[in-house]
Formats: C-alpha cells, structure tokens, sequence
C-alpha cells in the first residue's frame, strides 16, 4: 500500500543535512522527492566516506538520497526558471536552504513561483530566518546551539560546553520543524486551496528547545548553569562511570525509580535521601563511588530486574545490534542501483496501515536530469540544446 504521503510531490533544492533530511521523512513515507542539485558544487556529504562500493556514492548521499530522484541545474542559466516553472505545474512543495535573498535574485522566490501555482507550499529553510538583523549570517549546528543558550548550561561546571555527537539543530530544529510546517500547510491547503510560504529558522527551533529551562527563566530570571539544574547533571540523573571504563546512564527522578535505583546498587538506605534535588546530589559521589566498583556488564544484569530507568551507554555499533533495533525494524535493507542492498537506519516513524516504503537507495547526484525532463515533455533535441548550453553544468547531460 502506498504510503501515507502518496500523492505528495516535492522540489528540494537543500543540500548539505537539514533540508536533505527532511526531504527523506517525507520521501520514506510515499512523497515524490525531486532533488535539485548544482552541477559546479558539489554537496559536502557526496563527499564524506565511505563509499558504498555497491551503488559507487557515500555513505551519507545512499542514505540521504533514499527514495528521492535527482536532477542537475545551472540555477543561474537562463533555462533553469523556466524548466522549474514546468516541473511546478505538478509539484506542489518546494523546500530551499539558501541564504535569505538568493531566490529571488534567480527568479525562484515565492511570490515569482506562486504566481504560477496558487497552491504551492514553499519552505525556506536557513538558520536564522528571513527577517531579524542575523537573517544573513552564515551558521552550522555548532552555532545555532551556542546561539539559543542550549550550550551554556550543557557539558561540566569549570570545563565549558562541549560539542554533541550528532546535529541537533540541523536534525530537529531545523528537520523536524520543516517537516511540521510543510504537513501542516499541507492540511490547510487541503481545507482550503491555498498554499503558503514557511520560513523556518534552526535558530529558533533552538531557542524553542529550552523547553523547560527557558519556560523557568522568563518567569524567574534565573539563568541555568552546567551542573546545576536536575536535569544537566546537578543532580542524580547523569552518566556514571564503571569499573572498566565504560558508562552507565541513570534517570531515576521520580521515587520509585529512585528506590529501585537504591536497592539495584545495593544501598537501599539511600532511598530516604528522595526529598529534593539538593539531598539527592548529596549522596551522588556516594553513588558515583558504588557504580565504579563493577564493570558495566556487572550492572546491566542488575537493572534487568529492577525498573528504575537506567540503560548501558552504549556505542554505536552496540545500538545498531541490539536486538531492540532489530525488533523495531531501525537498520533495513535498501536496493540499490547495482541490484545489491546495502543496510541503512531505518525511518522512525510507524504506522499500522501505510508503513514507511524503502524503494531504493540515493543516487549519484543528477542521475535522473534526462528522465525528468522526458517525463516533463522536454524532447530528446530539446535536452540536447540544454546539455550544449551548460544548463546541466560543463561537460553534463
């Protein structure tokens, strides 16, 4: 059955992680994706290895790509906006990560493209949006999240913040809101006929992260700190070092986890020092102490029979091969062009009737320039002026 975005046809112009990202959740669940690439720049993850020697691209590019089609465009040739206004006629969402202004100097902003389609969802995805005195400021993760705050209180008292290990504002504050506002215009539209321009910013989606804290501060005042807040480590939720060097994590905020906690590490008279955040990071070197007497291992067997939200910090191969993953169907196996399948993470999201399709995996950038415009009613001759003309770059058709 196809999938719950069947129907759904979208240009994307992004590259690099935000926009590719999001492109791929609607892609996995049944949107027709078109990507739009440069032919004289290529994107940054085409060319971070490995390579999947099955399909000849990267890694991230198989992953990123997955269900999407790919055609290459001088945006600055002269042809580019009128074959874009043809490719309109049928796609009803386009998302673009340029900086704020260089759509409209290429004819491709929203108030040119809607004049040809009323409908047209259009989403600007940048990091600091498109109004504001930082609207043309360059940005990556890294910054956004030194921006919104978010790192300031994050990482150990005296040591200063420390860099994530994946992209949070690339992936949610940027992806995920993406995401959100495309399907949201989406249902409007479907009210009422009329499509609309998002203008999503990852340095809001940020600032919106400080869900708790920031809520806490416009009442109090009180600026969050590293290690000071129960959930940034001031008090018993944080990572606890074992015996041979490994980590264990420890959630147990609410009494009965924390006295499951207690009787797990064998000092259940612990348990009574549950009444503030204070007097539990009181007895947290206590804690730390306890837990760094046992391997890690140790301690998985016993919080298996004890409920008291605590997990192995895992690494990544762990987690990938743990068979939780497996059962909830999170590294699948994806075609690809050479007819072998190569295993990628699988789309979180789950539905009872129209589950996520894997159709195939990415494409070498502009693999499918000629099909798209055949199918577009451009023909062979037609193409071949492009290709002579450099609208598909120096050298492509």
């Amino acid at each position: 059955m196809p999938g719950p975005l069947h129907g759904l046809k979208v240009l994307d112009f992004s590259s690099l992680l935000p926009g590719p990202y999001a492109t791929l959740m609607l892609a996995d669940l049944g949107a027709e994706v078109l990507q739009v690439c440069a032919p004289s720049r290529p994107d940054l993850t085409s060319l971070m290895p490995p390579l999947v020697p099955e399909c000849g691209v990267s890694a991230a590019t198989a992953y990123l790509m997955r269900n999407k089609r790919s055609i290459k465009l001088d945006l600055k040739h002269p042809a580019a906006a009128t074959v874009i206004r043809r490719l309109l006629k049928d796609h009803d969402i386009l998302l673009e990560q340029f900086r704020p202004g260089v759509m409209a100097r290429l004819g491709l902003d929203y108030d040119s493209l809607s004049a040809c389609n009323s409908g047209l969802i259009y989403c600007s995805l940048t990091g600091y949006g498109q109004t504001g005195p930082r609207r043309a400021r360059a940005g990556h993760d890294i910054n956004f999240i030194a921006f919104s705050g978010v790192a300031s209180y994050s990482g150990r008292r005296g040591e200063g913040p420390s860099p994530v290990g994946t992209q949070i504002a690339d992936l949610c504050a940027g992806a995920g809101h993406a995401v959100a506002s495309i399907l949201a215009a989406v249902i409007h539209r479907h009210r009422t006929g009329e499509g609309q321009w998002l203008d999503v910013a990852m340095s809001d989606g940020m600032l919106a992260l400080n869900a708790l804290d920031g809520a806490a501060f416009l009442v109090d005042g009180k600026e969050p700190e590293p290690e000071n807040t129960l959930l940034n480590g001031g008090g018993l939720y944080d990572y606890y070092e074992t015996r041979d060097g490994r980590y264990l994590s420890c959630g147990a905020l609410e009494p009965r986890f924390f006295g499951e906690f207690c009787a797990a590490i064998g000092r259940p008279e612990l348990a009574a020092n549950y009444v503030t955040p204070e007097a539990m990071s009181s007895v947290k070197e206590e804690i730390r102490e306890v837990i760094r007497g046992e391997p890690l291992d140790h301690w998985i067997a016993k919080f298996e029979s004890h409920d008291a939200c605590c997990e192995p910090v895992l690494t990544l191969g762990e987690a990938l091969e743990d068979p939780h993953t497996s059962a909830r169907e999170m590294v699948v196996e994806v075609s690809v062009s050479s007819g072998a399948t190569v295993r990628q993470i699988g789309c979180p999201l789950k539905f009872s009737v129209t589950p996520p399709e894997y159709r195939h995996g990415g494409v070498l950038a502009g693999a499918d320039t000629v099909a798209v415009l055949r199918g577009e009613g451009y023909t062979d001759a037609e193409i071949d002026e492009f290709a002579a003309g450099g609208l598909f770059g120096e050298g492509e058709t």
